[in-house]
């Protein structure tokens, strides 16, 4: 393998910018399954394959939003390589693009919902070769009070754990932190009434999840469709106290979610959801505030390169 060096963070490269094949990797090296070997191996068979590349490690939270809203940005490829959450971040930047980059994704991360939705390679010299043949989808996403999401976004008992699962813990156990935390609290908290209207229509129940993907939470379905395909679903479930929780649990493991007794999946255009009090709400995996919400799907898309 030729030696690689490595740029510090935020260092640059003059590159072509209409250059076929021009690649921008950003990665965060702080974040959890981070993996420089994979990064080097991707970067090496891009080259090989003729795409001017570079890897920019970032230093700070936001600065792939920030980088990826930049019109002047002269790569013809943005490559996220990382979990959910930074690819949440670059389609925030895209928001304030005029003409958005293709985008791909090399999967690290906590959470990978999104390279499993897509059936994304993680072999490098796969990765590579897809970054390069550029087969495109087009990647819908949902609007949470403006904020994009590709996967979800929710309120109740798994919005309280994403708020409540501390950061060192998440870096260390990876998916376990969340199991803890759910454990920590679910038998002491009391759910809150949801008030979730779907064009026009409204609905009770104490846990909502608006869902782009078909996928909740790694493999389980909850929905049809997918993040390339346009329309949204929302499942309301009617209870949240730890039996339920356990009965939907099992449900969801199953793929009979939307079989369950106290289980509604409904595709819609536009939702909002509201509470007598602040209920938590997270966006792809990551705290989003509280209640109350307005949802609805993004009228752009932003291509997407598949395997």
């Amino acid at each position: 393998m030729r030696p690689l060096k490595w740029p510090s963070p935020g260092a640059r490269r003059t590159i072509v910018p209409d250059a076929p094949g021009t690649v921008l990797i950003l990665a965060n090296p702080t974040s959890g399954g981070y993996n420089p070997d994979l990064l080097q191996k991707v970067r090496v068979h891009l080259e090989d394959l003729g795409c001017h590349t570079e890897i920019r490690l970032t230093s700070r939270a936001g600065e792939i939003g920030e980088v990826c809203a930049d019109p002047t940005l002269p790569a013809r490829t943005i490559v996220i390589a990382g979990g959910d959450g930074s690819v949440n971040e670059a389609l925030t930047g895209f928001q304030h693009h005029p003409e958005p980059p293709q985008l791909a994704v090399i999967p690290f991360g906590t959470a990978n919902v999104l390279a499993l939705e897509l059936g994304l390679p993680r072999n490098a010299r796969a990765i590579a070769e897809m970054i390069r043949s550029e087969k495109r989808k087009p990647l819908h996403f949902g609007l949470a009070n403006g904020r994009p999401f590709v996967l979800m976004a929710s309120t109740g008992f798994d919005a309280e754990v994403v708020h409540a699962v501390p950061l060192a813990l998440k870096r260390r156990l990876g998916k376990l932190a969340y199991v803890l935390t759910a454990l920590r609290i679910g038998l002491k908290r009391k759910g809150t009434a949801l008030a979730i209207t779907l064009d026009g229509i409204r609905i009770a129940g104490k846990f909502a999840v608006a869902s782009n993907a078909r996928h909740y939470g790694g493999p389980f379905v909850i929905c049809p469709g997918g993040a390339t395909d346009p329309g949204l679903h929302m499942l309301v479930l009617e209870k949240d106290d730890p039996w339920s929780s356990f009965r939907y649990g099992v449900a969801l493991m199953m793929g009979r979610i939307h079989k369950a007794r106290g289980a509604i999946v409904k595709p819609f255009s536009t939702a909002t959801i509201s509470a007598a009090e602040n209920v938590a709400a997270q966006v792809d995996g990551d705290p989003f505030g509280a209640t109350p919400l307005e949802i609805s799907q993004a009228e752009k898309t932003v291509p997407i390169l598949v395997p």
